[in-house]
């Protein structure tokens, strides 16, 4: 499993005009040659390569397919919003394990873990909420908000 853990305490990777616009060109099209990528930023096909090395093992970006749930038989999203007693980096780590859980996120407010899931039916969803996340120690409650339609979800926002 691939995790990202990001923290507002951590010192940002510096990055140029070049690599923003490296990094920008894969955002549009994850596919793209380095050899494209070259001729629109400026570089040989080598140093591209050399580049995007760098930046994925720095852990600034990650070259990834996004697929559409829905399509390989996955109808049912939600968001989980977890209210916890103790340690909410145990109870994180340990949603963080399960298969069903992409995305988890320490917050601040009325829930203290935020945990999108992804299942392949409400059966599914309900088996998960009852008998894995709840039965993590330290959860206190759940409340669940059930996706209906995905309105918007895009990876291109660039480097700013």
């Amino acid at each position: 499993m691939t995790t990202t853990t990001r923290t507002s305490a951590a010192k940002p990777y510096p990055l140029d005009a070049v690599s923003k616009a490296i990094i920008e060109q894969l955002q549009s099209d994850g596919r793209r040659s380095y050899a494209e990528i070259g001729k629109a930023v400026g570089l040989s096909e080598a140093a591209v390569r050399q580049r995007v090395q760098k930046l994925t093992d720095s852990g600034v970006m990650q070259v990834v397919a996004v697929t559409d749930p829905m399509q390989l038989g996955f109808f049912r999203q939600a968001m989980i919003g977890v209210r916890v007693t103790g340690d909410t980096t145990a109870v994180a780590e340990a949603l963080g394990d399960l298969a069903a859980v992409d995305y988890v996120v320490l917050t601040a407010g009325s829930f203290d873990i935020l945990a999108e899931v992804v299942c392949e039916n409400d059966d599914d969803l309900i088996e998960l909420l009852n008998k894995r996340i709840r039965a993590i120690p330290g959860v206190l409650s759940t409340e669940t908000f059930v996706y209906l339609k995905l309105h918007k979800q895009l990876y291109n926002w660039g480097t700013r």
